[in-house]
């Protein structure tokens, strides 16, 4: 039995157990009760209204006994495959028609609105409502697979761009750390060790689930650990300065939501100046819902075309970052002001 079949197996069990999936299954139901009558009674009169009401007490009824026979049967069914709770939920939808069905026939007839238990008409309502069932039944099954398989290959194919993205490191990052470490080897180990332990810790970062929420001082912490690394080449060319108001401490944001917009300030605003500069990190809130991220670095002394386009697309990354996690509830902003460039992030604080 594939596992890829299990998990099939149980969306579609989530997807038909949902309160959401109950209302639809309700409006369905009235719609082939509508359908049903309709189909018999092509002129508008008396005899299609008394139709349509006990079509609509027939399906309702089934409806109810669709939606609680899923709630019963969820657990249960979880263990199977995709194939084989599909066909149960089939066959019980064919039995719920028919019991209920006969069970509203004895009910009228006790009740005396029937004057025969088996009249002319009971069989070929028993027939029309298996044969719409089914149809109607099984074309929603077959769409509910296909709509879960087409959300699970989404779902998958945003993690692998969320991962792809949020792995996403410069090799010059790299290669000039490693070569800053190895000149410190001799000269500074215990400053080596360090470093090579700010480096392990960053590359575990960006290894990790994309899909993880850190907490803020997690994410500061990485930060600082991969400002030090800058340091190690860029020396006193490379200042930081931390502004960081009223941010909960229980708010959680995406894992390196900070450290790729330093990156980019860095490559793109100090390194092509002779003195280098100051990064500044100002962190603050909006009613304790909403984070401001605003990350300024000095213009380059003369912007290349290079950098310039570097940048954009190392921009374009971040957003659609943002994009994946947040959707329109986030935005990033660019602008020069006073000599400096910057990067102002919104995004909806998590709480943990």
């Amino acid at each position: 039995m594939a596992h890829g079949d299990k998990e099939v197996g149980r969306t579609v069990l989530s997807g038909l157990g949902s309160t959401h999936a109950a209302w639809w299954i309700l409006l369905f139901a009235e719609l082939m009760a509508v359908f049903l009558a309709v189909a018999r009674h092509p002129a508008f009169g008396a005899p299609l209204w008394r139709d349509l009401s006990a079509l609509s007490i027939l399906w309702l009824v089934i409806a109810l006994f669709s939606i609680t026979g899923l709630r019963l049967l969820a657990r249960p069914l979880r263990q199977l495959n995709q194939r084989a709770v599909v066909a149960i939920l089939f066959v019980l939808l064919m039995l719920i028609i028919a019991g209920v069905a006969e069970g509203l026939m004895a009910l009228l007839y006790r009740l005396g609105s029937i004057h025969h238990r088996w009249s002319e008409w009971h069989l070929s309502l028993l027939i029309r409502s298996l044969m719409a069932g089914a149809l109607i039944g099984g074309l929603g099954l077959r769409y509910l697979v296909v709509a879960q398989r087409f959300e699970e290959g989404a779902k998958r194919e945003q993690e692998l761009r969320m991962q792809a993205l949020q792995s996403r490191i410069r090799p010059h990052f790299l290669f000039n750390s490693m070569n800053s470490i190895a000149s410190l080897t001799r000269t500074d180990p215990p400053r080596a060790e360090a470093a090579l332990q700010d480096l392990a810790d960053l590359f575990r970062v960006l290894l990790a689930d994309a899909r993880k929420l850190v907490p803020m001082s997690a994410e500061r912490e990485i930060s600082r650990q991969y400002l030090e690394i800058e340091k190690l080449r860029l020396g006193d060319r490379l200042k930081v300065s931390w502004n960081v108001s009223n941010v909960p401490r229980n708010a959680l944001i995406p894992a390196l939501t900070l450290q790729p917009l330093l990156e980019n300030a860095i490559y793109h605003g100090i390194e092509p100046r002779f003195g280098g500069g100051t990064v500044r990190i100002d962190l603050w809130t909006e009613s304790e819902q909403r984070l401001n991220v605003l990350i300024s670095n000095p213009l380059p002394d003369a912007p290349t075309r290079a950098h310039g386009k570097g940048n954009r697309i190392a921009l374009d990354n971040i957003r659609q970052r943002l994009e994946t996690y947040f959707g329109s509830e986030a935005t990033l902003q660019t602008f020069e002001e006073g000599g400096h460039y910057h990067v102002k992030v919104k995004m909806p604080i998590m709480r943990g």
